[in-house]
This record gives structure tokens, C-alpha cells and sequence, in this order.
């Protein structure tokens, strides 16, 4: 494996509801390298999206440790996971989570509002983005006016402009039809081949998973299986 990256210890994960209590996940080992793109598969309710915000510091264990490029964030308190996680992390949802009110360009500057960046730098990383997702041409554009996957486009911008070590991604081709959700998994893999950017995926898409390099199996909150992905099968599109 390539340097660990990631590293989950012994990580359980219980919700309480007043007296009741929820496991989701238990005692979960796994370590993520760096430059992984890791596919999260399992039935729904296995703890998949768990697991992932578990490791983008979303949330935190309740027993075990998290360590990611060398720093225990399952030790850290709120508002220095929200530090950290602005500086590291780069999200991904199914249903995008654009603002309708703002352009394209204003959607991906958001992350950016909080630096100490100038203006100008900040304008520079925006057209840097959203010419990577190949949406330069669109920066005055609001969601509204976009298809689905130039919205998820300019949703992947906006994760990358910070330029995260992580992008952790939930179900990111859930809510496209088949040619856009290729289109962006194509765009994942080139964000892990060209630039390097470690990938955790969620997905119920066998296809989808099949762009990684190695998928994790849940069931019941266990890890039940790791295996390489299987290599994808062009020859049958399109017919």
C-alpha cells in the first residue's frame, strides 16, 4: 500500500437516543493511502456514510482513534475539527448542495471566504476549479441553469479550490443519468491520476465502484470484505 494516509484504530461508532442505543459501526480497522481512490459498498443502514464522515471528521467515534496524515482528529475539539476539516477535506454530495441564489463562480468561492486569501487569489483558485471541471465558460451561470451534471461539477469545484487532501465523496453519481454519472467518475479519476487527491467514495453503483481501486464491504456496521475493484468493462457500451 502507498503511505497511509488514513488510519482508522479499533473504531466503533453507537448513537443514543435517550435510553436507546443505535451501534452503527464496530471495531473497524483500515488504513486508506495516500493517492487511494476507495469505494464504500454495502446495503443500506451497513454504516457506509459513517464510515465517511468519520473519516472527513464529520463526526467522531465512540471508541477507537482516527489518524489522518499523521494527526489524531478523534482527539480534537469542535471548533479545531472545523479548522482542520476547511484545510483538508473536500465534500461531495449526491444532491450537490449548491446555493441557488449564487453563480457558479460565487458557489466554489464559498470554501474560500473564511482564509486569509486576497481578492485576487481568491478569483485565481475559482477559475483554476471550475476550468478544471471544465466549466470556465460557465462561471456566471446559476444552478438553475445548469444540468445535473454541471451542477455536480460546479459542487466538485467548490471541493476542490481549497486544493483538500481528501475528497470524500457520498453517492456522487446517485442523482445523474448514466451518461452524466460517467462523466463524472471520469472526472474523479482524474482528479486521482493527474492530481493526486485520495478518494472516499460511497456508492451503490457497481460501475461506479469499479473506478476504484480497492472496495471496502460493510454489513451491519462490520468490515466484512476488502478486495480490489473490478476492472471495468467498456466493450458492451453502447449497445
Amino acid at each position: 500500500m502507498a503511505q497511509a494516509l488514513i488510519s482508522i484504530e479499533h473504531v466503533s461508532k453507537v448513537y443514543r437516543r435517550d435510553s436507546l442505543q443505535i451501534p452503527v459501526l464496530e471495531d473497524i480497522d483500515l488504513q486508506i493511502g495516500k493517492g487511494e481512490f476507495v469505494a464504500l459498498m454495502g446495503p443500506s443502514g451497513s454504516g457506509k456514510t459513517t464510515l465517511l464522515n468519520l473519516s472527513a471528521g464529520i463526526d467522531t467515534p465512540t471508541k477507537g482513534r482516527i489518524v489522518i496524515d499523521g494527526r489524531d482528529i478523534s482527539s480534537m475539539r469542535e471548533s479545531e475539527l472545523a479548522r482542520w476539516r476547511a484545510g483538508h477535506i473536500g465534500f461531495i454530495f449526491q444532491l450537490y448542495n449548491l446555493v441557488p441564489v449564487l453563480t457558479a463562480f460565487e458557489n466554489v468561492e464559498l470554501p474560500l471566504l473564511l482564509t486569509k486569501l486576497s481578492r485576487k487569489e481568491r478569483h485565481e483558485h475559482v477559475r483554476s476549479a471550475l476550468s478544471i471541471v471544465s466549466l470556465a465558460d460557465r462561471v456566471d451561470h446559476y444552478p438553475r441553469q445548469l444540468s445535473g451534471g454541471q451542477e455536480q461539477r460546479v459542487a466538485i469545484a467548490r471541493a476542490i479550490v481549497a486544493d483538500p487532501l481528501i475528497l470524500v465523496a457520498d453517492e456522487p453519481t446517485g442523482d445523474l443519468d448514466a451518461r452524466s454519472a460517467e462523466e463524472i467518475l471520469d472526472l474523479l479519476n482524474r482528479l486521482n491520476t493527474e492530481f493526486r487527491k485520495t478518494i472516499v467514495m460511497v456508492t451503490h453503483d457497481p460501475r461506479a465502484a469499479a473506478r476504484s481501486h480497492r472496495m471496502l464491504l460493510l454489513d451491519k456496521g462490520v468490515l466484512s470484505a476488502e478486495e480490489p475493484a473490478p476492472a471495468l468493462d467498456r466493450s458492451r457500451e453502447g449497445r
